[in-house]
């Protein structure tokens, strides 16, 4: 097991249809997050060591590419070219309905919190997942979903005008958020970097419109991103936070999304 996650537990669960593994640490409730391409990589799992900090049990399944393996360019192009043309459980462009992998995440957040109590389930979905954990709304235990930096459908190629505004989601899936937004005053957080060509305005502005106020935009200028990646700004809680400036953008916006599934998660968290 690479380093970064020595100090997790793995197990593989299996929804009947498909199995990952998944790495767990911490008590308390459950978040589930949601890595980004090309896999679980070291900074992915920096974020989960500080969301188990902060009182939560976290677990992170492994959908594509080796977990603990460093980003970089080359691994993060052969990863995206593998999932786009081989994975049949991503739904790279479509726009009207989620990846089938979120029946698995589903089943994934059924079990943490039948096992970890609380109100519920928080679920950070980022870049290439962004948008799973808005789909995962339909399982009552998602009570907090996050999305950084929600990058499907891609928004390019033929047909990438509709593609740019849209969010990845079935009318079903949408109609279920909605409701339970407003019925369980639940609320949903968004991130980017403005100028993010993966993450478009356009897919903003409709998660705006659809969700109103219960979508909490979180909006960074690229020039607050972590600088000499090799990579453009993207990944707001992982790649391009800036972890020495605890009072920048980035660091408060991962700040404000652990205290997000730290309140929204508690049992005694307000209906």
């Amino acid at each position: 097991m690479a380093d970064a996650l020595a100090s997790y537990e793995r197990f593989d669960f299996d929804d009947g249809r498909w199995t990952f593994p998944v790495f767990r640490r911490g008590a308390g409730p459950a978040v589930i997050v949601i890595h980004e391409m090309p896999g679980l990589h070291p900074q992915v799992v920096r974020f989960a060591d500080r969301v188990a900090a902060a009182g939560m049990t976290v677990f992170l399944p492994s959908l594509f590419g080796v977990p603990g393996k460093p980003v970089s360019n080359g691994y993060a192009l052969g990863t995206m070219l593998k999932t786009i043309c081989v994975r049949r459980e991503f739904a790279v462009w479509a726009t009207d309905r989620s990846s089938p992998v979120v029946d698995w995440l589903r089943a994934l957040a059924r079990k943490a919190h039948a096992e970890c109590g609380g109100r519920g389930v928080g679920a950070v979905g980022m870049c290439f997942t962004g948008n799973f954990a808005l789909a995962m709304m339909t399982e009552p235990a998602v009570v907090a979903p996050v999305l950084s930096q929600p990058s499907l459908p891609m928004p390019f190629g033929v047909g990438a005008a509709k593609r740019r505004a849209a969010i990845g989601a079935s009318p079903a899936e949408i109609a279920c958020a909605k409701g339970r937004f407003h019925d369980e005053r639940l609320k949903m957080i968004g991130l980017r970097f403005h100028g993010d060509g993966f993450t478009p305005d356009e897919r903003f502005a409709t998660y705006k419109r659809t969700f109103g106020d219960s979508f909490e935009a979180i909006e960074i200028d690229p020039k607050d991103a972590l600088q000499g990646t090799g990579m453009s700004p993207h990944s707001v809680l992982t790649v391009h936070l800036v972890d020495d400036d605890p009072d920048g953008p980035t660091k408060r916006a991962e700040r404000r999304v652990i205290e997000f599934f730290k309140t929204q998660t508690r049992a005694e968290a307000a209906p």
